[in-house]
């Protein structure tokens, strides 16, 4: 593996976990958010993440909705 593109800074290459701060989900946080640089980042996953606007919120909506029917 090639190492020509990678950073020599200290901490660059770190691969961090966030997982979604929804209490009991153990979803992957891929969504973070934080209203300023000097407030840590807090990681959702899309399910949870409270920052969507209507249109993104609506397909998962129509998911949610699908899969509540198909279990009736």
């Amino acid at each position: 593996m090639s190492i020509t593109n990678h950073s020599a800074a200290p901490g660059a290459n770190v691969h961090f976990e966030h997982y979604c701060e929804e209490p009991g989900c153990k979803e992957w946080g891929g969504f973070g958010h934080s209203p300023s640089k000097a407030i840590p980042v807090r990681w959702w996953c899309w399910e949870h993440f409270p920052y969507k606007t209507y249109e993104q919120e609506q397909p998962l909506r129509r998911k949610l909705e699908a899969a509540e029917n198909h279990l009736k």
